[in-house]
């Protein structure tokens, strides 16, 4: 990237956003200024008898670590990002931190030892869950602090979370693999999340491990669509998976999955600030909205986005038609072709209906008397 400033800014011309990876992990080189200036001004996490500075092993090799339980540290932190100071950025680059749990590679449990110290001399056991959640909010104070006086929102994405992360950004599940069940295994994840408030999260599009064929990036791309944090992710090894890579016919319905969430991000905009003034989450569980309804209180395989959405995703392959519950209390219409699919009865009723979900449909319906 021989010139990062103008690439940002070409981006930024056609509506787009740049999102670089910052990492915790501080490669210990003395010709590198952050690593010179954390170490002059001892704002490293030290080791088991409180003196030195730890060092362990993470991508860019021997690594120490930034001690964001200090305020001083996250401070500072804060301030790499101003636009004298990080250089090639711009108000058009924004920042995903990854291996914040922390992430240390020669490390047990591919984390820090326990018996570390913070700057207070705590030990790493007692403060370990909240790093990822101090190190988010600093990076997210410093995209706030390098725009002064101005009202520009920051976007952070983070691995490592803990209660209160909600407040500073979003979050993904992981590294996860191409495979049926851990698409499957996505939406129940996802709902936990937005039950514990964190409501922006989504997991990799496509799994992060292994290559998915044309069905499963289909029905990911669909589900991932009604999904709050919407990303394809893969690892380096991984083949190429952009929607063209698939042919013409795959490349169709990955457009339509993405065109149905550019035609809903009004609602999701809306759905977003209920959840910011309210705290009720953007993806629900059913008994969410339907608390007397009791055939729906483990129900994890469907979803409301809002109040005002039912989201059943496909996942399985060779699916032709799937099951979805319909409460009772309400009228329900397929988004697609605005038929009635279940009308009123009961009020903690459910109807059980069985409804067509070929390779280009997933079953998704509007309740009646809803504007979207």
């Amino acid at each position: 990237f021989p010139n990062p400033v103008a690439m940002q800014k070409k981006l930024d011309s056609q509506g787009r956003r740049m999102v670089t990876i910052v990492d915790p992990h501080i490669k210990r080189d003395n010709n590198y200024y952050i690593h010179k200036e954390a170490t002059a001004k001892g704002l490293y996490v030290k080791d088991k008898s409180g003196t030195k500075d730890y060092d362990g092993w993470c991508w860019p090799g021997s690594s120490s670590y930034l001690d964001f339980t200090a305020n001083k540290v996250r401070s500072w932190w804060a301030d790499q990002f101003a636009y004298d100071r990080y250089r090639g950025s711009t108000p058009a680059l924004f920042t995903w931190n990854d291996m914040n749990e922390p992430s240390v590679f020669n490390g047990p449990e591919v984390s820090m030892q326990k018996d570390l110290r913070n700057l207070a001399g705590v030990e790493h056991r007692e403060w370990h869950n909240l790093y990822g959640l101090l190190f988010h909010r600093s990076t997210a104070s410093g995209l706030i602090r390098r725009n002064p006086d101005k009202n520009i929102r920051p976007f952070v994405l983070s691995r490592s979370f803990f209660a209160g992360s909600q407040r500073y950004g979003a979050i993904w599940t992981g590294d996860n693999a191409a495979e049926w069940s851990h698409l499957e295994a996505a939406a129940p994840m996802l709902l936990s999340l937005n039950v514990g408030a964190l409501s922006f999260v989504g997991a990799d599009v496509g799994g992060f491990f292994g290559d998915p064929d044309a069905e499963l990036m289909t029905r990911w791309m669909q589900a991932g669509a009604y999904t709050p944090f919407f990303r394809g992710h893969a690892h380096h090894d991984s083949k190429r998976r952009e929607p063209w890579m698939f042919g013409d016919e795959t490349m169709i319905r990955l457009r339509k999955a993405a065109m149905a969430r550019y035609a809903l991000l009004p609602f999701w905009y809306s759905t977003f600030r209920e959840a910011g003034v309210t705290g009720m989450p953007v993806m629900r569980t059913m008994w969410m909205e339907y608390p007397q309804t009791e055939p729906l209180f483990a129900t994890d395989d469907q979803y409301l986005i809002g109040s005002d959405l039912l989201v059943k995703p496909v996942t399985a392959p060779g699916v032709t038609q799937t099951t979805v519950l319909f409460p009772t209390a309400d009228r329900w219409y397929d988004v697609d072709t605005m038929a009635i699919v279940s009308k009123e009865g009961e009020s903690n009723g459910v109807l059980s209906i069985t409804v067509d979900s070929d390779i280009d449909k997933i079953p998704v319906y509007q309740k009646g008397g809803s504007i979207i």
